[in-house]
């Protein structure tokens, strides 16, 4: 037998289900804990929310996800703009950052290639990629060695050629176990994956 909610508890849920990594029960248990929560702390939670979504949005130059555009990184004047490092999400920014040994630019694509999910080069976020190119030194590939990950660094290490032959081009190492992603990459591994990356 089902156990069957009162609407408002069932649509929280349902949306709540929409999170990744979080299963029915979980879901469920979150409900809860809001419902039990006192009215300003809901209150609080929706008005994050609200502000998030409202406040957040992709910087015109990077992608990343920021509050103000150009972003931190983009504007930072002891940054160097001229080395470029290529990430799927924003979130493997942080991984790079944790590293402390980075100290460029950075473009995000908001994705991977992957033909069986219907995302092509023009589902990524790289119209605003290609005029940095003209004054970038070296650009790093640091996908995720996944399948997918390695075919859009080999897209875009063949693109980059196109724009620019002379262009320094590389690929984080190994130090990141295949198949994984560099998000959950720890410190040493993605100091390592920087430090040993390689030429394309």
């Amino acid at each position: 037998m089902t156990t069957r909610f009162a609407a408002p508890m069932a649509q929280l849920i349902d949306e709540l289900r929409k999170l990744p990594g979080v299963g029915t029960k979980t879901a469920q248990r979150y409900a809860f804990h809001i419902l039990r929560s006192s009215n300003d702390d809901a209150d609080a939670l929706a008005t994050a929310i609200r502000a998030l979504k409202q406040a957040l949005r992709l910087c015109s130059i990077c992608n990343n996800i920021t509050d103000v555009d150009p972003c931190s990184y983009c504007t930072a004047p002891t940054r160097n703009q001229r080395e470029i490092c290529i990430v799927e999400e924003p979130t493997n920014i942080a991984s790079v950052e944790k590293t402390r040994s980075y100290n460029g630019a950075y473009h995000v694509l908001h994705g991977t290639l992957s033909p069986v999910n219907g995302v092509g080069p023009e589902q990524l976020r790289l119209s605003n990629l290609w005029p940095r190119i003209a004054e970038a030194e070296e650009v790093i590939l640091a996908n995720s060695p996944t399948v997918e990950g390695e075919a859009t660094a080999r897209y875009l290490a063949d693109e980059l050629r196109k724009q620019r032959s002379n262009l320094r081009i590389s690929r984080i190492a190994t130090g990141v176990p295949a198949g994984s992603d560099i998000e959950y990459a720890d410190e040493v591994t993605m100091t390592r994956a920087l430090e040993n990356r390689r030429s394309l």
